[in-house]
């Protein structure tokens, strides 16, 4: 049964419920604190429990939809294509956003650096290129699905997925191995999200319990103007999405429940299952969204890239450090570089901003500035990078002639799945001329 399905049988949408979880986690912080900092295990245990399934989900959709379009190289070459072409350009576009939101507001003048002086947890100040790209292949599989980085999983999958292309008939036993562990995946997928409310509810209750609406006051100028430069970016999606000829506010529903959910855990990963089977009842053709929505979770991170020249600008400000420039040049060729680069270290956002403040000359420990409403920022560019995503998801189908699935196939679809999930067997996505 896909999540559509469900949430039809459902007295209260989903959607609605993770709304309900997000408001009495609220009053629960902010009236009962003691309660508060008690249910944070659920929460974790939540987000364990779906980055749990993150590793199998992207490595099955990847060398299925690889393989999939892998019969014809040239539709494979012209989505993947697009697809980063549109990602530099929209990390450009959200740098400019960021930049020009700080020159406006400077919310970063009068800032107390003081603050400056707390303690925090050390940062790296650099991301070290040559152990990022040969991370990037993996000596061992499976201690690279172990692991929290992404990219050696996905560069495996790529070629797997281009290797079972190749042989031909001999790849079909495989190919449906994977295709009914990828159905398993979604329906595993359906009941993990059917507790999202009860998640979402503790660990928003924690957030405020431990942090307090203080901590947005002390910089709530920060606050405010990042989430106007999200507003921004929105009205651009929405912009796109019309010149293309889609409708925003119904993909802005259709896509609710994935965004609503990145923006109460703050983790992309936990949105990919859900986000993925969205997708493809929105009659994306499936080896379409395998393809292209990990890459873009990899490398399309809009809102997070708008905030990092925000801050870069605002720590600027408190430092005065002019702005000219030259120095903007620096902010957006390594801002550029540092988002891409520190997508999958810890503390990457950080590690990124920190790249770029050695390279203006602003010190590293001003981070402390931020670093204490670093989480309530997060939830606003996590729920946009998965919004960012479904837009140029829909932006490369149209430019690569790529149609939807009809309802009819995409319930046909997601029955299969079903199907598979419970008798071994396999059913093929769509293929590319």
């Amino acid at each position: 049964m896909s999540s559509r399905s469900a949430s039809k049988k459902r007295l209260i949408p989903l959607p609605v419920q993770m709304l309900i979880g997000l408001a009495l986690g609220i009053g629960c912080g902010m009236f009962a604190p003691a309660l508060a900092t008690k249910l944070m295990p659920v929460g974790t245990a939540f987000v364990q429990a779906v980055k749990m399934i993150v590793v199998p989900l992207v490595f099955t959709a990847i060398t299925l939809g690889i393989y999939q379009m892998g019969h014809n190289a040239r539709a494979l070459g012209r989505v993947s294509a697009i697809s980063l072409i549109y990602f530099f350009i929209a990390t450009l576009v959200s740098i400019v956003i960021g930049l020009g939101l700080n020159a406006i507001f400077h919310p970063g003048l009068g800032a107390n650096l003081a603050a400056a002086h707390a303690s925090a947890k050390p940062i790296a100040a650099s991301v070290d290129w040559t152990k990022f790209f040969l991370e990037m292949i993996p000596s061992n599989i499976f201690a690279a699905m172990s692991g929290s980085n992404l990219l050696p999983v996905l560069v495996f999958a790529v070629l797997l997925g281009l290797a079972l292309s190749a042989i031909g008939e001999r790849a079909k036993p495989l190919v449906g191995v994977l295709d009914a562990l990828m159905g398993a995946v979604f329906k595993l997928t359906d009941w993990i999200i059917s507790l999202s409310p009860l998640a979402i509810f503790a660990i928003i209750s924690w957030l405020f319990a431990t942090q307090g609406v203080g901590t947005i006051l002390a910089l709530v100028k920060l606050v405010g103007t990042m989430y106007l430069g999200l507003g921004v970016l929105l009205v651009l999606f929405w912009i796109l999405l019309k010149a293309i000829g889609e409708k925003p506010l119904e993909t802005t529903r259709a896509i609710g429940e994935p965004v609503i959910l990145a923006f109460a855990t703050r983790s992309s990963e936990a949105t990919l299952p859900l986000h993925m089977e969205k997708l493809i009842t929105m009659g994306v053709p499936k080896a379409i969204a395998s393809v292209v929505l990990p890459l873009g979770y990899a490398f399309n991170r809009d809102g997070s890239i708008m905030y990092f020249a925000l801050a870069v600008g605002f720590l600027a400000d408190a430092y005065h450090v002019p702005l000219d420039m030259p120095t903007l040049l620096s902010i957006v060729l390594v801002t550029t570089l540092a988002s891409k680069g520190s997508a999958n270290v810890p503390s990457g956002g950080l590690v990124a901003i920190a790249m770029v403040l050695t390279t203006i000359g602003v010190p590293i420990e001003a981070l402390a500035i931020i670093a204490g409403v670093d989480a309530f920022l997060d939830m606003g560019r996590t729920a946009i990078n998965v919004f960012s995503n479904t837009v140029a998801i829909k932006l490369v189908m149209k430019l690569a002639g790529i149609a939807y699935e009809s309802p009819e196939a995409v319930q046909a679809a997601l029955a299969a799945e079903s199907s598979s999930a419970s008798t071994g067997g396999h059913a093929h996505g769509q293929e590319f001329a």
